[in-house]
C-alpha cells in the first residue's frame, strides 16, 4: 500500500546544500510535458547560515503574502530577518520607549493620498498580484528623490528618519533585485489599466527628452550624439500624458539616434495594443513629417501637431497673404494673446496600394503671426548675417582653412562658400539671397495643423499651449528628481527604474 501523500510537503522548507552554500528550499513536483512523468525542482527562498538563521532571497521577497504564509519553516530556525522583510517594523511616532522610533511623515502622507486618489495604488496592486510590499517599495523609491534630491544609495539611511511606505531596509542590493524583477509585461499591464481610466476624446500630449547613461553595455545607447555634449551615450525617453486629468498614461525608451518623427509609429502601435482609444494627441515639431501625417489619416488618428512654417502648406498660406507692412491682411487679431490668426481647410488624400485612397478628416492649417516675434527674428537674422560675413571675410583675407563641410553649412548657413576640398582653404563667398528672403518671409509666423477635431484657430492655440506641463516635468526629472543620468548597468535594471520613475510621474504631475 503506497504511503499517503502529505499535502503540505511542497511547502516544507528544508536545507539544500550546493557546495559550500546552503539554500533554504522547497521541492514541489510537476509533470514533464514531454515524458508525462512526475519530476521535482528546487525553489530557493533564501539561504541558511551556520547559526541556522534564515536570510531571505529575491524569491522570498518577490513572492506574494499568500505564498509566504504557505511556507513551513523548521521551528529551530531563526526567522528574525524574514520578520524585518515582511513589514513588522514600527511606523513613525513620538519615541516614548525603546520600541518606538520618531519618523517624519507629512510629505510622504500627502503623496500617498495622491496615489490612492488617482488610482495608481490600486492599479499597481493589480499588476503585482496583490503584493502590497512590492508596491510599497516602488512608492518609496518613487518619492525618495523627489523629497530628498538624493540618489538611491541613501534610501536606507533616509528610512531611519522618515516613515517611508516600505518597512524593510532598501539597501542598494535590494533595490537592484527589485528593479531587475520588473518586466516589460508589468509595464504593459499598467498601461492597460491606465487606459481604462481615460475618457473619450481625451487630450494627450506626446514629447520626448534625452537622458545620458553611465551603463555602457546597454543595448539602446550605442548610437546618437549627446545633446549636452557630455562624453556619455544617451537614450530618448517618451512620455504621453493627459491634458485634462494631468496624468501620464504611457512611457517608453528609444535609442539615442532615433528621431521623434521615426519613433511615432511605434508609439501609436503601443497605445493601440495597450487599449488606448479615441485619443487626441498633441505633438511638437519633432513629430511632424509627411509620412506621419499620412499615418494619422490612414489610422483615423485625431491630432494637434505643430508644424514648421517653412513646410509646403504653411509656406503656401503665407505666400497667399501677399506683401504686408505691420501685419498681413485677412488675419484676425486676438486681443488677449496679442497674435494674429487665420484657419485654412486642407484637402489631402492618401493613396495606398492599388486603387484605394483615403481622404483626410477635417484637416486644417492654423496660421499665426506675432509682430513682436517678427521684429526680434529679423534683428537676429541681421546679426547672424553680420557675424557670418565678418568671419568669412577674415578667413578669405588670411587664407584661413575651414574645418569641414558640415560645419560650413552650420556656421555660415546664409552664404554660399567656395573652397578647395583638398586644402579646405576658402576661395570666395556670396550671400544666399533666396534663403535670406525665405527667412525674412517666415519671420513671425508659426503654424499648427489639426486632424479629426473641430477646433477653431484659438482653441487650437490654447490646446497646444498646455504642453508646457510636460516641459515642466522634464525639468523636474532632470533636476529635483536627480534623473538626468541613468545610473544602471543592466537592461533589467533600466526597465525597472523607468517603471519606478513613471510612478513619480503619475503623482507629482497630478499634485503640481
Amino acid at each position: 500500500m503506497p504511503r499517503p501523500v502529505d499535502p503540505q510537503a511542497q511547502y516544507r522548507v528544508k536545507p539544500h546544500k550546493n557546495g559550500s552554500y546552503v539554500y533554504a528550499s522547497t521541492q514541489p513536483s510537476y509533470i514533464d510535458q514531454i515524458t508525462g512523468k512526475k519530476k521535482y525542482r528546487y525553489i530557493h527562498w533564501g539561504s541558511v547560515d551556520e547559526n541556522q538563521r534564515f536570510i531571505p532571497g529575491s524569491q522570498f521577497y518577490l513572492a506574494t503574502p499568500e505564498e509566504r504564509l504557505k511556507l513551513i519553516f523548521p521551528e529551530e530556525w531563526d526567522m528574525s530577518e524574514a520578520k524585518k522583510l515582511t513589514g513588522l517594523r514600527e511606523p513613525g511616532r513620538p519615541a516614548y520607549d525603546g520600541k518606538e522610533q520618531n519618523r517624519l511623515y507629512g510629505d510622504i502622507w500627502l503623496l500617498e493620498q495622491i496615489a490612492i486618489k488617482t488610482g495608481i495604488r490600486q492599479d499597481l496592486e493589480t499588476v503585482f498580484g496583490g503584493n502590497c510590499e512590492i508596491v510599497d517599495d516602488i512608492f518609496t523609491l518613487a518619492v525618495f528623490p523627489y523629497i530628498t534630491r538624493f540618489t538611491y544609495n541613501r534610501v536606507a539611511r533616509w528610512q531611519d528618519v522618515a516613515a517611508a511606505p516600505s518597512r524593510r531596509e532598501l539597501s542598494p542590493t535590494e533595490i537592484t533585485r527589485l528593479t531587475q524583477s520588473i518586466t516589460e509585461q508589468h509595464r504593459m499591464d499598467l498601461m492597460r489599466l491606465r487606459a481604462a481610466r481615460l475618457q473619450k476624446d481625451e487630450l494627450c500630449a506626446v514629447d520626448s527628452t534625452s537622458r545620458s547613461a553611465y551603463g555602457g553595455s546597454l543595448a539602446d545607447i550605442h548610437w546618437g550624439k549627446n545633446k549636452d555634449r557630455l562624453p556619455l551615450e544617451q537614450t530618448n525617453e517618451v512620455v504621453v500624458y493627459t491634458l485634462s486629468s494631468h496624468m501620464p498614461v504611457y512611457y517608453r525608451t528609444f535609442p539615442g539616434n532615433m528621431p521623434d518623427s521615426r519613433s511615432f509609429d511605434v508609439i501609436l502601435t503601443d497605445l493601440e495594443h495597450a487599449g488606448f482609444k479615441d485619443l487626441v494627441l498633441v505633438t511638437d515639431r519633432g513629430y511632424e513629417s509627411l509620412r506621419n501625417l499620412e499615418k494619422y489619416i490612414l489610422r483615423g488618428q485625431s491630432i494637434v501637431m505643430c508644424v514648421k512654417a517653412g513646410q509646403s502648406e504653411p509656406l503656401k498660406a503665407i505666400n497667399e497673404l501677399g506683401e504686408f507692412g505691420a501685419r498681413p491682411d485677412g488675419m484676425t487679431v486676438d486681443p488677449d494673446e496679442r497674435v494674429y490668426y487665420k484657419q485654412f481647410d486642407v484637402d489631402y488624400v492618401v493613396k495606398s496600394t492599388g486603387q484605394s485612397a483615403k481622404s483626410a478628416d477635417r484637416l486644417k492649417l492654423n496660421l499665426y503671426f506675432d509682430p513682436v516675434r517678427r521684429s526680434l527674428e529679423l534683428m537676429g537674422l541681421d546679426i547672424a548675417l553680420s557675424f557670418q560675413e565678418a568671419a568669412l571675410s577674415e578667413l578669405l583675407n588670411n587664407k584661413g582653412e575651414l574645418s569641414d563641410a558640415a560645419s560650413i553649412k552650420r556656421d555660415y548657413s546664409y552664404y554660399k562658400v567656395a573652397y578647395d576640398p583638398a586644402t579646405m582653404i576658402i576661395k570666395s563667398f556670396e550671400l544666399n539671397e533666396k534663403k535670406v528672403e525665405k527667412a525674412q518671409r517666415l519671420s513671425g509666423f508659426f503654424a499648427i495643423m489639426t486632424h479629426g477635431v473641430d477646433f477653431d484657430a484659438m482653441r487650437t492655440y490654447h490646446t497646444y499651449g498646455l504642453r508646457d506641463e510636460q516641459e515642466k516635468y522634464f525639468q523636474q526629472m532632470k533636476s529635483q528628481m536627480v534623473a538626468d543620468r541613468q545610473r544602471n548597468w543592466s537592461e533589467e535594471g533600466k526597465t525597472g527604474r523607468l517603471f519606478i520613475l513613471s510612478q513619480y510621474l503619475y503623482r507629482v504631475l497630478y499634485h503640481t
